[in-house]
């Protein structure tokens, strides 16, 4: 449906002209500024596949006062697979490091907007930033921030690793997807005021791999020094940590089976196959990429962007002692239903085999063997799911989720940090989740988007607005703001509950033993410890 709205013409400064919209209401009353697609790096094609963004270079100008530059759509969409692995090859642009941006009507206050730098998710396999609508949530709401959302490189083009592919081109890395991220922060953080924004005032945050994408930026921020730090406050929405990302020998098994699908040979050199993988259709390697045993492209631990022993950091207190120097506060929680959207990407089929088969797709093999014995130490169906698919829905959103998220607040907490965290549980929907998820899934992963988002692409009920309002939506704002919040947990580890009666209740987590058992028994192998004495 078309949103009515009029041009909107703004000033960069030195970086130029350019025109976006203003979203009016029926009676022509402006809701919000838009601009979408704003380029925040040069385009990644041809020889600058799998390279480190880069940067504009400081005399590009978006456009003139004559002919400014026009960002009234959206960003371009990184080529990618739908969730259900169709392909729709019209809306794919490997130019698409560029970003949506969201501001208030009216006058900044003094110092400028805080600012919400928000990551998409989507597994980093698929997703963008354009599915987004703040209308409802600038205009209506006291949560008034400027919204930077990127788009980044997914799946084979952001995260494809081997150190084959580092030798064969000096500007290669692995890890793109989160140089992109961090990129486009580090824009933010130069151009914002240019759009009202206060630089000073960053929170980042993301849903899903969003968020885990939010904590990858975090560790990279925490271990910069001051002078280059952006972040002040972090929302994890949907996702914990992860673990410690594959080894670059598990990302070259990788590599290998990806040739081998791609029938490239193994006897070429490492530039010879590069510049092969460099001239192939994006089509062909998101084929190539689906039918592949290890078919998840996400991070890997190169010692630069993903440090080793990242989450040993985290139990050892290097972390928590970072976070408390810099004041850094964190919102971080759940879905009670997490597991039925979690099933649904790319499951197994009904045997434990399988199941195991599907984890190493994600994660290292120690890892998965370790899970596998601690779940299902008896090779049976756990009493609790009716088939194998169920099973790995609710193993996949305790390792994303429910566990490692509680093995890194716990260790904040026990470091020190726990007044820097508040966390939160959703167990109620808003009645617009029907038409995107079916009732029988519950809150299910993705579900408390309309609560952030204030129904998001869909409207509340007045009933519903002051439940979320009341419940939420108010210390939303005020954390953006930097402003102390009501939350209402007498200590670190309490939980904010959504009830499924929309009343909010603080209280114990009942489920904080089970996860940090999982974290232990990860930790044992070095899943969340440090890499290099892991054996993998």
């Amino acid at each position: 449906m078309q949103k009515a709205s009029s041009p909107y013409l703004r000033d960069l400064e030195h970086r130029g002209f350019i025109e976006g919209l203003t979203y009016i209401d029926k009676s022509s009353k402006p809701l919000c500024h838009y601009f979408g697609g704003i380029p925040y790096a040069l385009p990644p094609v041809g020889p600058f596949r799998w390279q480190k963004p880069r940067p504009l270079p400081a005399c590009y100008r978006y456009g003139t006062r004559a002919n400014p530059g026009r960002y009234t759509g959206g960003c371009s969409i990184c080529p990618q697979p739908k969730p259900n692995d169709e392909l729709n090859t019209e809306l794919w642009d490997e130019d698409c490091l560029q970003c949506n941006v969201w501001i208030p009507v009216g006058d900044p206050p003094k110092g400028g907007w805080p600012v919400l730098f928000w990551i998409h998710g989507g597994f980093l396999q698929f997703g963008d930033p354009n599915e987004d609508d703040l209308r409802a949530m600038l205009s209506e709401t006291p949560c008034k921030a400027i919204v930077i959302a990127p788009a980044y490189r997914l799946n084979i083009f952001g995260f494809l690793a081997s150190p084959e592919l580092c030798e064969a081109s000096p500007g290669v890395s692995p890890n793109v997807g989160f140089w992109d991220q961090r990129l486009a922060l580090e824009w933010t953080w130069h151009n914002v005021s240019y759009f009202g924004g206060d630089a000073s005032n960053i929170t980042i945050g993301g849903y899903s791999a969003g968020s885990h994408s939010t904590f990858h930026q975090l560790a990279y921020d925490l271990g910069v020094s001051d002078s280059k730090s952006i972040v002040r406050r972090a929302l994890m929405l949907s996702n914990g940590p992860g673990m410690q990302p594959k080894s670059f020998d598990e990302a070259q098994a990788q590599f290998n089976e990806l040739l081998s699908v791609l029938q490239i040979p193994m006897s070429l050199s490492a530039a010879e196959k590069l510049a092969k993988l460099r001239t192939l259709e994006p089509k062909k390697l998101i084929q190539a990429s689906i039918k592949m045993k290890y078919h998840q492209f996400r991070a890997t631990t190169d010692g630069s962007f993903v440090r080793h022993g990242l989450l040993n950091e985290i139990d050892s207190g290097i972390f928590a002692a970072q976070m408390k120097r810099r004041g850094v506060r964190l919102i971080i929680g759940e879905c009670k239903d997490e597991h039925f959207v979690y099933g649904n990407w790319r499951p197994p089929k009904n045997n434990l085999d399988s199941l195991f088969r599907r984890l190493q797709a994600d994660y290292p093999l120690a890892a998965c063997e370790t899970l596998i014995d601690h779940y299902y130490p008896n090779g049976k169906l756990p009493a609790n799911c009716k088939t194998w698919q169920e099973a790995f829905g609710r193993i996949y959103a305790d390792i994303q989720i429910h566990a490692l998220e509680r093995g890194m607040v716990s260790a904040l907490t026990r470091h020190g940090a726990g007044h820097l965290i508040h966390r939160y549980r959703m167990e109620w929907r808003a009645q617009c989740c029907d038409k995107l998820w079916p009732r029988g899934w519950g809150v299910t992963h993705g579900t408390d988007m309309a609560i952030w988002f204030w129904g998001n692409e869909f409207s509340l009920s007045k009933k519903e607005k002051r439940l979320v309002k009341n419940a939420f939506h108010d210390n939303f704002a005020s954390f953006l703001n930097g402003e102390d919040m009501d939350w209402g947990t007498e200590h670190p580890l309490h939980v904010r509950t959504l009830t499924s009666k929309g009343t909010v209740v603080c209280e114990e987590d009942e489920r904080l033993d089970e996860g940090l058992r999982v974290w232990d028994v990860l930790k044992r192998v070095g899943a969340t410890g440090n890499m290099l004495n892991a054996k993998l």
